[in-house]
């Protein structure tokens, strides 16, 4: 079945009933959602985009720019969906990976748009803005309110999203209407979605978390989104009198614990918080529920699969843990032979399941290499398993740094770094960060023209360069970078010695 069609089947049966109520106080229903979904898989259609399509998106969080998803889903189009913070140099690599029939882009960025795709010879270019402005928009509004869902296989592609390793060139996870289907309706049973549920969404919408987990719940329970265009502490507080759950980042929790008004009384109204993207610190875990009376709800998952674990919506709630295997989720925690560990015991984490992603894409040896012969997915995290089944999350056996619930690779700023008149050598870590959760630092060797080297002009001669999230909260100097009997930088070691 096509994930829309499955979507719009828990609709509810009264279509004025509210979908999405947003900050200028608008109140769209789910009828609006289904006639506007329709005229974006319309313009798709007679833009001749053909199913198995991609149409890649740069642009803000808006009602239009889910009606795009939406409408991509309908006409049987892959979306890929691309962080506005990316430069100019990262989208350049996606849409020469992905190919899109369509690339949308903010207003502000239409010129550098339209160079991209002429460079890629790409076909078409649109824009769309924050409140709904741009051309995208406008065509839409001169399609017909009816259309048919374009029927798709399980197997087909929904959406590319892309990641990366800490090596070699970023990802895109091939997510199918199978692997979205399955993970949302777990989602949606295991979390205990019920009729009056409102969902506060605060998250972004280029990445699993927003766009997928907390968007799929709450259609699938046919429930209103406080649709808002990004997290603030104070607005959510009052928000909060109007919702039932919430789904954040480990950073939106360590901010709303500095709002005075966080209180029991505040949050009275709400039935559930989840946390996920980044781990949560044990201090934070704590901090949330003597003020609130609430516990928080800490899950596991990744681009390449959505939700693997989660901590029970009834019983124990356990701080520094992900919780059990999501039903239909087979997780085990193996050794360097792949063989599973007993409980207690720390290895690599393999998942298996419908949720599971089809691959990489037009990288087939490098899916090859990340899947088992039985078919487990390789997560790059270490972990172990307690005496009662709680997964604990002790690291990862690659380099990835999230910080703010966004992944950095410090490969790609490694390579900025060395690049720098002056760097002989560079080495990027996280350390831990109150509210960040990490921070990314870069730990430099000067080469013998870098003596009037500084923190600040490195900081400076990456910004532009790459995503905010991306450039180094600290630089730190040394003389040589720590290795091992095979020259390989020994990470732990720097980790050791800055983190304070």
């Amino acid at each position: 079945m096509n994930l829309y069609g499955l979507l719009a089947s828990r609709f509810p049966a009264e279509g004025e009933a509210p979908c999405l109520i947003l900050p200028d106080g608008r109140r769209l229903s789910y009828a609006e959602l289904e006639s506007q979904s329709a005229r974006y898989g319309a313009l798709l259609a007679e833009a001749g985009l053909a199913p198995g399509d991609r149409v890649a998106a740069q642009v803000e969080k808006s009602a239009e720019a889910l009606f795009l998803y939406l409408g991509c889903l309908r006409a049987g189009c892959v979306f890929l969906p691309l962080n506005p913070a990316y430069t100019r140099s990262e989208v350049a690599f996606f849409l020469d990976d992905a190919r899109p029939g369509l690339f949308v882009c903010a207003p502000e960025r239409l010129e550098e748009a339209q160079e991209l795709a002429w460079a890629s010879r790409l076909p078409l270019v649109h824009d769309l803005g924050a409140r709904g402005e741009g051309s995208l928009a406008a065509a839409a509004v001169q399609m017909p309110e009816t259309f048919a869902t374009v029927e798709r296989a399980d197997g087909d592609l929904a959406s590319i999203v892309y990641t990366s390793g800490t090596t070699g060139r970023s990802k895109g996870a091939m997510l199918t209407h199978r692997n979205l289907a399955a993970n949302g309706l777990v989602l949606h049973k295991y979390w205990g979605f019920r009729p009056g549920d409102v969902l506060l969404h605060m998250l972004p919408t280029f990445h699993v978390h927003g766009l997928f987990v907390a968007t799929h719940c709450a259609l699938l329970n046919g429930s209103p989104m406080l649709f808002e265009p990004k997290f603030d502490a104070s607005r959510a507080l009052r928000l909060m009198q109007e919702a039932t759950v919430f789904m954040g980042v480990p950073t939106y929790y360590v901010r709303l614990l500095q709002e005075k008004g966080l209180t029991r009384e505040a949050v009275a109204h709400m039935r559930l918080f989840i946390s996920g993207s980044a781990p949560l610190l044990p201090e934070t875990f704590s901090a949330f529920r003597e003020r609130t009376g609430q516990t928080l709800l800490e899950r596991y998952g990744m681009t390449e699969g959505g939700m693997f674990t989660s901590n029970p919506l009834e019983g124990e709630r356990r701080g520094g843990t992900v919780g059990f295997p999501l039903p239909g989720t087979d997780v085990r925690v193996v050794g360097d032979d792949d063989a599973p560990l007993p409980a207690g015991e720390i290895g690599h984490i393999q998942v298996r399941g419908d949720n599971v992603f089809a691959g990489y894409w037009q990288m087939p040896e490098k899916t090859r290499e990340e899947f088992t012969p039985d078919g487990f997915f390789r997560t790059g995290d270490m972990g172990r398993f307690d005496s009662e089944g709680y997964l604990a999350i002790i690291g990862r056996d690659k380099d990835l740094i999230i910080s703010g619930g966004l992944n950095v690779y410090p490969k790609e700023i490694e390579e900025a770094i060395d690049a720098l008149p002056g760097v002989a050598e560079s080495a990027v870590i996280g350390l831990p960060h109150p509210d960040f959760g990490e921070a990314v630092t870069a730990v430099v060797v000067r080469g013998r023209e870098g003596a009037g080297l500084t923190g600040e002009g490195i900081v400076a001669a990456l910004k532009g360069r790459m995503a905010g999230f991306k450039v180094p909260k600290a630089v730190h100097f040394v003389d040589d970078l720590p290795r091992n009997a095979m020259g390989k930088v020994q990470k732990n070691l720097l980790r050791q010695r800055f983190s304070g």
